[in-house]
């Protein structure tokens, strides 16, 4: 990949953190776009959405530059307590009165005017863990016992408190990027195939014995057999990026936001993309992504230490699968998964911890050998 040093006076990686400010400038532009008549259906005030999201953005960048002058070795002595915090985080969603029930899932934590998705902070208290784990093991990742188990535990027993919210969307890309970690740091390629062959049972089962997910898979197959129900949310989808074309409708002129696709300012905030800006505003998104994965992984390659490239790729896979899962479905490629697009869709714990990411890649970039 070549070397990627931070270009500036300052030892910023300008390249990585004007890409992040361009997405976050067009995210606050989309989400008004996407949810100004609902906000001003449900609640009066058509701002109220663009509103928290730059509260969101603004929070955020203040965690970012934080981040990025925390020396990235405290990280990996906090790894265990990082951890351990976000585990109780994941199981204190089910204790009344402070876990917040929404569409039959306890995914979120209510903290005075605040609500808080534990299942953002656990995917980076992961990538600490696993970068701090895998770089202290060394050699040692090639063994099953010493290498894999103990990462497949500690991973597992995050992602069955993430299937039992439920947040299956979640827990799928843990997994996905768990084999992709074990596979950087060493682990033979045949205990690995293993683990995939040994997890489509379980896959399977947790989506034929739970109704809304087969569901899900039959809308995925075909969404024209329920165009009305299970099938609607994807259909309008469709919609709207054929309605796009080359150029698309205009900024403000979507006709799928009109309650036609329900909550477009967040899981499917790409749709609205790709009506109002066509198929150059869809590439033009797509290669920003792009730019900033590839930048993150340059940025990894290019650390003093194993730790920080472990730490870096890691955060970096996280964002590109988060990317690559919700494109894909709001496209009908893979069923919908309930899963925001990063840096782009309205909402607060991904926002933050997405720019706590950036933070660290800028942190890593500023100490680049």
């Amino acid at each position: 990949m070549g070397k990627a040093k931070a270009t500036s006076i300052n030892n910023y990686d300008y390249p990585l953190l004007v890409a992040v400010l361009l997405l976050l400038g067009f995210s606050l532009l989309m989400v008004y776009s996407a949810s100004s008549h609902i906000a001003a259906y449900r609640i009066g005030d058509s701002n109220y959405y663009l509103k928290r999201q730059a509260t969101f953005c603004l929070f955020g960048l203040l965690v970012m530059l934080l981040a990025r002058y925390v020396p990235v070795r405290i990280y990996g002595k906090l790894a265990y307590p990082i951890l351990l915090l976000s585990l109780g985080l994941l199981m204190a969603v089910f204790i009344p009165g402070l876990g917040k029930k929404v569409g039959g899932a306890y995914r979120w934590l209510k903290v005075g005017p605040l609500t808080i998705q534990p299942a953002e902070f656990a995917k980076f208290a992961l990538a600490v863990y696993m970068a701090y784990s895998m770089a202290k093991k060394g050699s040692q990742m090639a063994s099953f016992w010493r290498g894999i188990f103990p990462h497949l535990v500690v991973a597992g027993v995050v992602m069955g408190l993430l299937v039992s919210q439920p947040d299956l969307g979640t827990a799928v890309i843990i997994g996905a990027w768990l084999f992709i970690m074990l596979f950087v740091g060493g682990c033979r390629f045949h205990y690995l195939l293993s683990l995939v062959l040994c997890a489509i049972p379980f896959v399977y089962l947790l989506v034929i014995h739970v109704g809304y997910r087969l569901k899900r898979w039959w809308a995925f197959l075909n969404p024209w057999k329920d165009p009305t129900g299970v099938g609607f949310q994807i259909i309008h989808s469709f919609f709207a990026f054929g309605s796009g074309g080359l150029l698309g409708v205009g900024i403000g002129a979507s006709k799928q936001k009109l309650f036609y696709l329900p909550e477009p300012h967040t899981d499917f905030v790409f749709s609205i993309v790709g009506e109002e800006l066509g198929f150059l505003g869809v590439c033009g998104v797509v290669a920003v992504f792009c730019f900033i994965i590839v930048r993150g992984v340059q940025i990894s390659l290019s650390a003093k230490d194993l730790y920080s490239t472990y730490l870096g790729f890691g955060l970096t896979a996280l964002l590109g699968l988060q990317v690559l899962i919700n494109m894909a479905v709001v496209l009908g490629l893979l069923p919908t998964k309930g899963l925001t697009l990063p840096l782009l869709s309205y909402g607060g714990s991904s926002m933050v911890v997405t720019l706590l990411s950036v933070g660290v890649l800028l942190n890593i970039a500023s100490q680049s050998k």
